[in-house]
């Protein structure tokens, strides 16, 4: 088993299915909860130990991690963060169902207008999110944006104490 959450180990098993050939751009599985260079960010342990990181999300090194802004025992209902390599530090889904959907993209910008073709196994991702969840990729992408606001906000105010960012 990768992870204690179940909906990331349905993940990992498509990835390693796959054959690592690529389904989304830049997105590759490393060990759950390694460091991912968050000690840099902060020498304040209590930052660190917030974040539980699980896959690189660029090919130039930035890193998805799990925000634990509580302590809820479901950590797939916990925020992604996008912890990026050169200076971003910011929440790219609200749970990791809607990472599953960001990836569909297939963009490590998150954004469909740099696709310029599809990751080999992006159609096999495609199908395999709709079997497992009923999921496909945002209908309104701005919308989709905008919905976590709220989430964002929070992950602005709590990353304060620890790191200043200009946004």
């Amino acid at each position: 088993m990768y992870s204690p959450i179940p909906e990331l180990n349905q993940l990992k098993d498509f990835y390693d299915r796959v054959g690592h050939v690529g389904f989304s751009d830049g997105f590759e599985f490393y060990d759950y909860g390694s460091n991912a260079g968050l000690d840099t960010w902060s020498p304040d342990p209590e930052f660190v130990s917030r974040f539980i990181p699980f896959a690189q999300s660029t090919g130039s090194g930035s890193s998805y991690a799990l925000w634990r802004c509580d302590d809820r025992t479901d950590l797939a209902t916990l925020p992604v963060i996008m912890v990026g390599d050169e200076g971003e530090l910011y929440v790219v889904a609200r749970n990791l169902l809607e990472l599953f959907q960001v990836l569909t993209i297939d963009s490590e910008f998150h954004d469909p207008d740099l696709v310029e073709d599809h990751s080999f196994a992006h159609e096999d991702y495609l199908t395999w999110l709709d079997q497992n969840f009923g999921l496909g990729p945002p209908e309104d992408l701005e919308a989709f944006w905008a919905e976590m606001k709220e989430v964002r906000d929070q992950f602005r105010t709590w990353r304060s104490q620890y790191v200043d960012l200009d946004d």
